[in-house]
């Protein structure tokens, strides 16, 4: 694809990588998203793995209320609308009616009655109003929880059983809030996600090996690896005087050849258990259940959890922020 500096920009903003590394891959790649995969797979995307990226303004309120439970967001142009009383009370009565309702879908609470309309009419006449969210859960033991009454994270979850004690609830909330996990246990991610963390995780292992090769080589011959780790380090150092155009030269060789043997002689064993290592990661830092408790790092949830009740779990959360992460 063409290459802008606006596209590179994009592209570092979304994945965290160098200038130089985004202008590469958005060459080598047909679009932005072949830009990120192409950064993945060579291991300098440092963007999270959600679906909800861009920062916005606006405004995310939780309400449960009879075995149901849903998450309302209103997202605006600026944080003043956003703050604005009369923004959060909308709102909070769109929520307020989609929750006595117990609408499913965005389209059942944009249909509701408000005022001399309908909840989309009341939309449409506020302005600065940029886009809508909905997300519900159904339980007879839910707790909600709004990350400092900021409105602008909030969760809820369903307990398996009640408990007694309402903090139990609320600590799991507040662990979906700061864990921001993406499924229950292993079984709620889907096999396409599993299947392209394991790709990942092998090109990634992949060129690890082969950096540490190259690096050994060129120690060998006499240089310091971190002189030669890019162009643009290689261009900025030769400027210096610390390294030459011969010397260049020579360490782009070794690079080169050094490389191309080792790609050829990858032990594929090897690849594949640090491949699978690195999935089993992935999942027990994103799966609830596996994750490190907040409150007590020597638990995971499901053990917190077993420590309340043998058979208490959780059957279903949701999760909403305006912040990127």
């Amino acid at each position: 694809m063409e290459v802008t500096m606006n596209d590179i920009k994009k592209l570092r903003e979304m994945t965290g990588a160098g200038l130089a590394d985004c202008k590469k891959a958005l060459a080598e790649s047909d679009d932005m998203d072949g830009a990120v995969a192409y950064l993945r797979k060579k291991g300098q995307a440092v963007a999270a793995k959600r679906s909800d990226r861009e920062a916005a303004e606006g405004c995310v309120l939780v309400k449960a209320e009879n075995g149901f439970a849903a998450i309302i967001a209103l997202k605006c142009e600026t944080d003043f609308v956003a703050n604005n009383a009369d923004f959060v009370a909308l709102t909070q009565s769109i929520l307020d009616a989609a929750v006595a309702a117990k609408c499913k879908t965005l389209d059942e609470v944009k249909a509701l009655p408000m005022g001399e309309g309908t909840v989309a009419d009341a939309v449409t006449a506020r302005s600065g109003i940029t886009g809508e969210k909905m997300d519900t859960i159904e339980g007879e033991n839910i707790a909600t929880y709004n990350h400092m009454n900021r409105n602008g994270l909030c969760t809820m979850l369903n307990l398996s059983k009640k408990v007694e004690d309402e903090t139990v609830g609320k600590n799991i909330a507040m662990q979906i809030a700061s864990a921001a996990p993406v499924a229950i246990d292993e079984s709620g991610v889907p096999q396409s996600v599993k299947d392209n963390e394991y790709a990942v995780a092998v090109e990634k292992s992949k060129a690890e090996q082969i950096q540490k090769a190259v690096e050994a080589a060129i120690k060998k011959a006499g240089f310091n690896p971190a002189h030669f780790d890019s162009e643009d380090h290689m261009e900025s150092n030769q400027a210096k005087g610390w390294i030459t155009a011969e010397d260049v030269a020579k360490v782009k060789e070794i690079i080169a050849t050094v490389s191309a043997e080792k790609a050829a002689n990858l032990n594929a064993g090897m690849i594949e258990n640090i491949a699978k290592g690195r999935v089993n990661k992935f999942l027990k830092e994103n799966c609830l259940l596996s994750q490190e408790y907040i409150w007590d790092k020597n638990l995971t949830v499901e053990a917190y959890l077993k420590s309340i009740d043998k058979e208490l779990t959780v059957t279903d959360f949701k999760r909403f922020t305006l912040r990127a992460e």
